[in-house]
């Protein structure tokens, strides 16, 4: 039955597998996924603010490629921090340091009670297109059925992507740094991380997924 479940499951993933830190899809297309700093822009200066503002405007004016924008909102976790109070607490051996720590304690708690803390991330996604890889609209039929693996091999989906897509990635990365910002290319084991907490949002397993289970479905 799980297996049926799961197999259901996949045919609605647009997903076919991740390998080397890109994310291969059933059209054809291939993306690699960026993971960005932040800035609070209300902190900076009115002259720090324009600058930011030119610089972002030049990156968006240097593209010739498109690019996609993910923010992540989660709430944030405090159990860990919580059990690290919690020990803090039982070694100390002062009474008014035990006595702060209890009090620090039940303020943190109150406070993420009360407000929810919420953790953002930022990922830029560039993306290497179906067309840029020879397939036109033509091909597609537009009464069939989603196409369950790519219409090419990966290894060759992968060379004539990466070709494509490092450049790119490249030019994003200099571009963001002359904002202030730092980015980086998620891995494969961040990139099936990140597409588990996506698609089990109400999961309440803390078991990481294991990228290993995660290659392409069996054709």
């Amino acid at each position: 039955m799980s297996d049926n479940i799961k197999s259901s499951t996949q045919e609605h993933l647009d997903i076919y597998t991740i390998k080397n830190h890109l994310v291969f899809l059933k059209d054809g297309s291939c993306s690699l996924v960026l993971k960005t700093t932040a800035i609070n822009f209300n902190l900076l200066s009115e002259e720090e603010q324009d600058a930011t503002i030119y610089a972002y405007a030049g990156l968006l004016n240097s593209l010739s490629f498109s690019i996609q924008i993910l923010i992540r909102s989660q709430r944030k976790n405090i159990s860990d921090y919580i059990n690290l109070l919690d020990n803090r607490i039982q070694t100390t051996s002062s009474q008014k340091v035990k006595e702060n720590l209890l009090s620090y304690r039940q303020f943190v708690k109150s406070l993420v009670k009360e407000n929810r803390v919420l953790e953002k991330k930022f990922y830029v996604i560039v993306s290497f297109s179906a067309i840029e890889l020879g397939i036109t609209k033509s091909t597609f039929n537009p009464f069939a059925r989603s196409p369950q693996k790519p219409p090419y091999d990966i290894d060759y989906i992968e060379e004539k992507a990466s070709m494509a897509l490092y450049p790119r990635r490249d030019h994003i990365i200099r571009q963001f740094a002359r904002i202030g910002l730092k980015a980086s290319q998620l891995t494969t084991s961040e990139l099936v991380t990140l597409f588990y907490t996506i698609y089990n949002q109400g999961s309440i397993s803390s078991t990481s997924p294991n990228p290993s289970n995660h290659s392409s479905p069996s054709s």
